[in-house]
């Protein structure tokens, strides 16, 4: 498989894949001048909308490759912002059989309380990432005296944000780690991580392969919008609110509890960002209830139109930090009904994007 970008030609070989490769992942370009290129994924519910029912059979597709004698606890984290729901879905599938387990994502939006530790993930468009420390106690004490690592990110193209965060976690107390997962959808890494830190680290994956860039020396840098900023904006978070960067141990279908559907309504269900795990669990529902449900969500992510990106909308982050956010592969009609979910209040979401889908917007911040 090839693609033929702006910035050079990308190429990559399948080891091995649960699925055709084709229906995982296509190609993209990044609006990035440290990285030109970028795995869209088929099956995340990210940058292309996805089935409910297509995601969760990835969720336990990865879920079922994780060791079952790792030791415990074990503590699953998800990488923002594109991992955070898929962290989530590996998380409740692996928790069917292992109680001793919690969740708990990295971050761009601090809520307030105690960090544990920062990392970097260096070709991002926002490469720095936090990580809370729980206020549960018995969240907090789980993830301090975990024995096990399961670490989630859409994919792995070098396995260096994997080995950053590592090293974080162990600067920051967490050095008694017996065994390392790390799970992704595609893994173009070949093994970097269990090279760099021991044989102790393991990685599962719905595909395998490598890649090779032969990148244009004479082609122009795109220009990147800024889009790392990792602050607290104008419409701050509530951590008594929040789900995921404090820990959380199980899974709590809250959203919008009273929504009905009409049989075979086609409905896009919209996380924002981070915001991604609640509205799809409200998508999810909606699918059981016979609606025809996608799921995608928005992103701070800027990326070219070409091969996987065919639509972006471009609008106001709903966070108040004054960058733009994209939704991609959504055309103003294409659905009967669009629920645009977030975590800030009604208000926050930029009038342009509700107008343009035609959307309601459900909040989870009151």
């Amino acid at each position: 498989m090839s693609a033929e970008l702006m910035r050079g030609r990308l190429c990559v070989k399948v080891a091995q894949s649960a699925a055709s490769p084709e229906s995982l992942f296509g190609f993209a370009e990044r609006r990035n001048p440290k990285r030109a290129f970028l795995f869209v994924s088929k099956v995340l519910g990210r940058h292309i909308p996805v089935a409910p029912a297509l995601m969760q059979a990835s969720f336990a597709e990865l879920a079922s490759k994780i060791p079952a004698d790792l030791p415990g606890p074990v503590l699953v984290i998800g990488m923002a912002e594109t991992a955070v729901g898929l962290g989530a879905g590996v998380h409740r599938c692996f928790a069917e059989t292992r109680p001793d387990t919690m969740y708990l994502v990295s971050t761009r939006h601090p809520v307030g309380t105690e960090l544990f530790a920062r990392f970097e993930e260096e070709h991002s468009h926002a490469s720095a990432h936090l990580i809370h420390l729980p206020t549960d106690p018995v969240t907090r004490d789980m993830m301090l005296t975990a024995r096990s690592l399961v670490l989630v990110d859409d994919e792995a193209s070098t396995g260096k944000t994997f080995i950053n965060l590592l090293a974080s976690l162990t600067a920051a107390g967490l050095d008694h780690i017996e065994r390392v997962v790390t799970v992704t959808l595609t893994d173009w890494s070949e093994g970097a991580v269990a090279r760099q830190v021991g044989s102790h680290a393991a990685s599962v994956a719905l595909l395998e392969g490598s890649y090779a860039f032969d990148e244009n020396p004479d082609a122009p840098l795109p220009e990147m919008p800024e889009v790392g900023i990792v602050a607290a904006g104008d419409w701050p978070l509530v951590a008594k609110k929040d789900w995921g960067r404090l820990g959380v141990r199980e899974h709590l279908d809250t959203l919008a509890p009273d929504l009905q559907v009409a049989p075979g309504e086609r409905i896009l269900v919209v996380g924002t960002g981070e915001y991604v795990w609640r509205p799809f669990l409200l998508a999810e529902r909606l699918e059981k209830q016979g609606a025809q449900v996608h799921f995608g969500s928005t992103t701070r992510s800027p990326i070219a139109l070409g091969h996987a990106i065919g639509h972006a909308l471009v609008f106001a982050d709903n966070y108040g930090l004054g960058i733009p956010n994209f939704i991609y592969n959504v055309a103003p009609g294409q659905y009967d009904r669009v629920l645009i979910c977030c975590e800030t209040p009604v208000q926050s979401i930029d009038p342009r994007l509700v107008e343009a889908l035609q959307a309601k917007v459900i909040s989870d911040a009151d």
